[in-house]
């Protein structure tokens, strides 16, 4: 405008040809700095360019394809190259990348200074995604996944859908489709009753619970924080009530279990930490043995049918406080079974679950977070793991199966070094191991030491003479077992020695009452060390 009123005007001593020389020169310098703008911000711009990371994507299939289309898009990722153990997919390019096999993956990392890999196979078994996780594992470089297979058939992979390889594949497990109408026979329509509703494995059954349609389902939880927390997360469902309580008080137990009439117990409330276990031996007989004793005379008067409880492979020749009060609360369950037929009684023993509180895995975690060191008790020490939700599963199906006092085993699978374990950790986060070999690695693994009662290698069976079920995955063990007479009188002697606080006498008698016990150490009760000082 200001161009045609300069043309019209005819300003004395300047040109009408400057005001078009100006135009232009402007409409030049503005388009020039827009393009010059998009080629910095685009993938081809130097800045942009520079700041992106390689990556290499495992897999060339439909999902590698969606996620190369995907990175290039991006502002992070630049894709230099794609693995795949196809061989006819074996140097074809693939939105410009080069498809290699896994034998040049050393080369590739080195050359291209590659420190991620992702995974895009989300069809692929846990077993084969072990199976390329060790082929990654000599590698210095971060290991992602693409998990599922729904956006893929949406065609909508996205950078975002991209996560960290979960534990269960670092076990290579494949989790066995569970019988539905084992699943369903203690629970649908029925009022059920979960005590330790707020602990690992209590929160997952409350969700497998609720999903297989029980009609009630008392949640009954000595912490408040625990039992707030998982009332919230089902989302304050119509059918289920958040009951504050401690298995130690029997008229308690009782009293929930009458009014709601309640039909199957699922009792997995205990102590279940080792060590503190150890250094607190009264707490944990009086909550793991008699806490177990009150839930289950609780049941038998309210006419429970059905009453299952979560024990623990430590419970077969225990070295340790918290496995004699296990395998002592199965003797109970045991002997009860035997003079009475109002309520059926099972348990089920099995090893680690991933992620629960107070395992390695999540210590790993943090400690890796946090830049070492990694701790481990023992380079020897192995044991048996099994996800939460599997273990629950399983547990449910045991459960159903019983016919009074049944002893249960789960197939936990194939030991794990934890050492083997937490290198894995280590060298899946892109780090590597800083030991006498390397000392400039990132994360240290330090050898603290075994802890009071613990062992190098845990058992899931006293004797080997489990017999097999129609489940593959559930056997159920031989086990002795004690009249409840003659267990209810060392019950007595146990209450008796709690009540005059004589932690000598508590450990003789449970030497006494549970076969194999065999402590590994001396009294390690905080209370007991600490009274003369």
């Amino acid at each position: 405008i200001w161009g045609i009123v300069g043309f019209m005007s005819a300003v004395e001593g300047i040109p009408r040809s400057v005001i078009f020389i100006n135009g232009l020169l402007a409409i030049m310098a503005i388009g020039g700095l827009r393009m010059l703008a998009r080629w910095v911000l685009s993938d081809a711009g130097i800045f942009l360019k520079n700041s992106k990371k390689n990556v290499i994507i495992y897999g060339a299939g439909a999902a590698g394809r969606q996620l190369s289309e995907a990175l290039l898009q991006s502002k992070e990722y630049k894709p230099v190259a794609f693995i795949d153990d196809e061989k006819d997919l074996n140097k074809q390019h693939i939105n410009g990348v080069k498809v290699h096999s896994a034998k040049h993956i050393e080369l590739l990392v080195h050359k291209y200074s590659v420190n991620e890999i992702l995974l895009a196979l989300p069809s692929a078994s846990r077993q084969r995604r072990n199976e390329i996780i060790n082929l990654l594992e000599p590698y210095p470089v971060l290991v992602r996944i693409l998990p599922g297979v729904s956006a893929l058939a949406q065609g909508q992979v996205k950078v975002d859908d991209l996560c960290d390889v979960s534990i269960g594949d670092l076990l290579g497990r494949e989790p066995v489709k569970p019988n539905q109408s084992l699943l369903e026979v203690n629970i649908k329509n029925k009022v059920v009753m979960i005590t330790g509703a707020g602990g690992s494995i209590g929160s997952e059954l409350c969700r497998q619970v609720i999903s297989l349609g029980a009609s009630r389902l008392i949640l009954f939880e000595q912490s408040e924080l625990a039992l707030y927390t998982i009332d919230k997360e089902l989302n304050d469902n119509t059918k289920v009530f958040p009951i504050l309580g401690s298995v130690v008080n029997q008229d308690r137990v009782e009293r929930v279990c009458k009014q709601f009439k309640v039909q199957t117990i699922y009792h997995a409330a205990a102590y279940k930490h080792v060590p503190m276990v150890e250094f607190n031996h009264t707490e944990g007989v009086m909550n793991n043995i008699f806490g177990t004793l009150n839930c289950a005379q609780a049941a038998i008067s309210s006419k429970v049918e059905t009453f299952v409880l979560i024990s623990t492979d430590k419970a077969v020749r225990s070295t340790n406080t918290m496995g004699a009060t296990k395998r002592c609360a199965e003797m109970v369950l045991q002997a009860l079974s035997k003079c009475q037929s109002d309520t059926r009684f099972s348990m089920v023993r099995f090893g680690n679950v991933l992620d629960s509180s107070g395992s390695v895995i999540p210590l790993f975690k943090k400690q890796i977070k946090a830049g070492g060191p990694v701790t481990v008790t023992d380079k020897k020490i192995v044991r048996y793991f099994m996800t939460i939700p599997e273990a629950v599963a399983l547990v449910i199906q045991a459960g159903a199966m019983g016919s009074g006092g049944d002893v249960f085993v789960l197939d936990m699978g194939k030991p794990v070094r934890i050492y083997d374990l937490a290198l894995k950790m280590i060298h899946l986060t892109g780090l590597e191991l800083k030991d006498e070999a390397n000392l400039n690695g990132d994360i240290e693994i330090k050898i603290t030491g075994l802890r009071p009662g613990e062992k190098l290698f845990e058992e899931l069976l006293i004797d080997d003479n489990a017999l097999d079920t129609s489940h593959s995955m559930i056997m159920k063990a031989q086990e002795n077992m004690l009249s409840w007479r003659e267990l209810r009188l060392l019950l007595d002697d146990i209450e008796l020695a709690i009540t005059s606080h004589d932690q000598n006498k508590l450990r003789s008698l449970l030497i006494q009452l549970v076969p194999g016990f065999k402590p590994q150490c001396g009294i390690s009760d905080l209370l007991f060390n600490n009274q003369s000082k």
